[in-house]
């Protein structure tokens, strides 16, 4: 059912001050640059930064890593029978993308990740 890891992202309070920053750091300008996410694929993976702190802050605890998935519905139903609660529920996030967070019985976050543009494997 996971097809590996895909995404990080980073929770940050002010988004074109992140940009700049991990673009220089990173030495790498986003492919994806809208008003709600900035992506930067660095080496087959996605860094993403979201400025939506409503439900993760920034700093500590702020990072939720992606799991790919060929189907969200049935990964979060999965992950949901296992013990995990839904800590935020499946949003479309455009191109196709679909993503969801989990929380596992111990409170970490786990995210999915539906997104056609990474493939199979």
């Amino acid at each position: 059912m996971i097809l590996g890891l895909r995404t990080v992202i980073y929770h940050v309070p002010d988004l074109q001050r992140a940009k700049a920053w991990y673009s220089s750091a990173f030495d790498v300008q986003p492919y994806f640059d809208e008003p709600f996410y900035v992506g930067f694929s660095i080496g087959g993976f996605e860094l993403g930064l979201d400025p939506d702190t409503t439900d993760t802050a920034p700093g500590t605890g702020g990072v939720v890593a992606y799991w790919g998935v060929a189907d969200l519905d049935a990964a979060v139903q999965h992950f949901s029978h296992a013990g995990a609660s839904l800590a935020v529920p499946i949003q479309d996030v455009g191109g196709g993308i679909r993503v969801a967070t989990v929380a596992d019985p111990f409170g970490n976050r786990v995210g999915l990740i539906e997104n056609p543009h990474f493939g199979a494997a």
